[in-house]
This record gives structure tokens, C-alpha cells and sequence, in this order.
């Protein structure tokens, strides 16, 4: 079980990464805003040959949770991309790097406030060494860097889309019981739905930018490959090893996103990114060690008690 988990999320983050260096190669080919209406667009298309008739026979079911299904679309799909995106404009690729690297730590903050989950210290160990690692990243391996940083429009908000994404995670704890087919679509219309406003918001303001040659491949990479496929692997990953474990692994986007410029991009490798995904990996690795502990414990004690 935990292999496959292991295997779905680091594939999320591989996809994830692949956006970030997408988002990059985006500029000047198709402005943001239309990005993400396109690629919720094309997702949605994607999805409706292969999600329509498992929702039409799930529909009772999401019919009673779909105000649960609207937040969740909303949080994780629409407002953390336009928000990304937005933040962006106002501060440095480091500071968001960082503030992202918040993800984790919120999404254990808030399974505790919530549901009283609780953390064991090799897991606390396990999220430093991650964030360690990519403070390391965004800082190009000089951690003097940060503490030139200052905080912004930009950073304020981009807190907000931490919180918005944590609270996406944990919300996946309360989804209905229906096919991964019915919940991608379900989620990805919303998701549509929600991304017009700001879509139509561009649109007004005469800042769209319609996409060209390259603008429509990279909006078809980020429907299918970020949104679509690592969406449906990283709700799995979530269901095999629960929000805490999944989260963490979420560090590991800059560190991808860093080594795919390099081989994209063209980017020089430099020994502080292999330095940086050894923390990550290591970190992961001793939170995930004293995770399987705590899960392996329990089951043993409810055998015992069932006995």
C-alpha cells in the first residue's frame, strides 16, 4: 500500500514540478488568468467521456455533498492557481517557494485542530529537514539570501493560497464515498466554474494575452498532466497515507521544478539542488518511518482490543 502511495505522489510532484517550469515557459505565450479558465476548459473534456455516466449513477450522493465538492473544487483547483499566479506579479519566485513550503505544516495544524490528529517528533524532524531543503532551492544555496527577503502584497496573499490548498488536503478526508471518475469531474467543474470570473475579470481589464502555438501546448500540459492525472494521484496517495504524510511530500515541487529547468530549460545543475533533494527525500523518509510506526501501532492495538 505504502509503495503505491510513495509511487502516486512523487509522480504528483514530478507533474507539479513540470508546471512550475510550464508557468515559466507560459509567459508572453498566454496571459494567467486565461491559462487557468483553459486548462479547467480542457479538463473538463477530458474527464466527461470517461466521469459522466459514473456521476450520473453517483449523482445522488454528490447531489448531498455538493456544497462539500463546490469548496474543495474551489480551494484546491481554482483559488491556489489564480492566487499563485497573482502573488506572482507582486513578489519573488523565492518568497513563494518558501511560503508554499508552509503547506505541510498548516495541513498538520489543521488535522489536529479538526480531527486531534497527532504528530510524533520524527515527523516534526521530517518537515524541517524538508523546508531546509527548499529554503536551500529558492535561495540558490546561500541561506544568507533569506534574511534580505521583505514581505509584500504578494506574500500576504500567497498565505492565503497555502490555506487555501491545506484546507483542500484535509477536505479530502470528508469526501463522499464515490469513483475517482465522478469526483475528478465533479471537482473540475467546479473548478471551471469558479475560474470565469477572474477569466471574464482579464478579459475587461485588457490584460488577456490569447494563446499561441506554444501557449496551447503548455495550456493542454497543465490540464492533463497538472491537473488532471496528478489531481487523480494525488487524492489516491491521500487516501493510502492521509493528509499529514501526503502533504509533505509537496516540498518536493520546487526541488522538481528546479532539476526539470535543467533539463528543459537548460539551467546549470548546481551541487546546493542535489544537496537540497536529499534533504527533502530525508526528511520525507523520517517522517515517513515514524508515520508507518504510528499507523502500524494503532492496528496492532485494535486487533488487540477487537481480540
Amino acid at each position: 500500500m505504502h509503495r503505491a502511495a510513495y509511487l502516486f505522489l512523487l509522480s504528483t510532484m514530478l507533474l507539479w514540478g513540470g508546471n512550475s517550469v510550464a508557468g515559466k515557459l507560459a509567459v508572453g505565450h498566454v496571459s494567467p488568468m486565461t491559462l487557468v479558465f483553459l486548462r479547467w476548459v480542457m479538463a473538463v473534456l477530458i474527464l466527461l467521456p470517461i466521469g459522466w455516466r459514473p456521476l450520473r449513477e453517483d449523482w445522488p450522493q454528490a447531489r448531498k455533498h455538493w456544497r462539500l465538492l463546490a469548496g474543495l473544487g474551489a480551494c484546491g483547483f481554482t483559488f491556489f492557481n489564480v492566487i499563485f499566479y497573482t502573488a506572482l506579479n507582486y513578489t519573488t519566485a523565492i518568497n513563494v517557494s518558501i511560503e508554499q513550503a508552509a503547506i505541510p505544516i498548516v495541513i498538520i495544524l489543521s488535522n489536529f485542530v479538526l480531527f486531534r490528529l497527532r504528530v510524533r517528533p520524527l515527523q516534526i524532524v521530517g518537515v524541517v529537514l524538508t523546508i531546509v531543503g527548499v529554503a536551500l532551492t529558492a535561495s540558490h544555496g546561500d541561506l544568507g539570501q533569506l534574511l534580505k527577503l521583505g514581505l509584500n502584497f504578494g506574500d500576504a496573499i500567497m498565505l492565503v493560497a497555502v490555506l487555501c490548498y491545506s484546507l483542500y488536503s484535509v477536505g479530502l478526508r470528508l469526501k463522499p464515498q464515490i469513483r475517482w471518475q465522478s469526483l475528478m469531474l465533479a471537482l473540475s467543474i467546479a473548478a471551471l466554474l469558479i475560474s470565469v470570473p477572474f477569466f471574464l475579470w482579464e478579459v475587461a481589464s485588457g490584460r488577456v494575452v490569447v494563446p499561441d502555438a506554444r501557449g496551447w501546448a503548455l495550456t493542454l500540459y497543465t490540464a492533463l498532466g497538472a491537473s488532471v492525472v496528478s489531481q487523480v494521484l494525488y487524492i489516491k496517495g491521500n487516501e493510502l497515507i492521509g493528509a499529514n504524510r501526503a502533504g509533505l511530500f509537496i516540498n518536493l515541487v520546487p526541488i522538481f521544478g528546479t532539476l526539470l529547468s535543467v533539463l528543459i530549460v537548460g539551467e546549470q545543475f548546481q551541487l546546493y539542488q542535489g544537496l537540497a533533494l536529499a534533504l527533502v527525500l530525508g526528511g520525507i523518509g523520517l517522517a515517513e518511518y515514524s508515520g508507518s510506526r504510528t499507523v502500524t501501532a494503532a492496528r496492532a492495538k485494535a486487533r488487540e482490543q477487537a481480540d
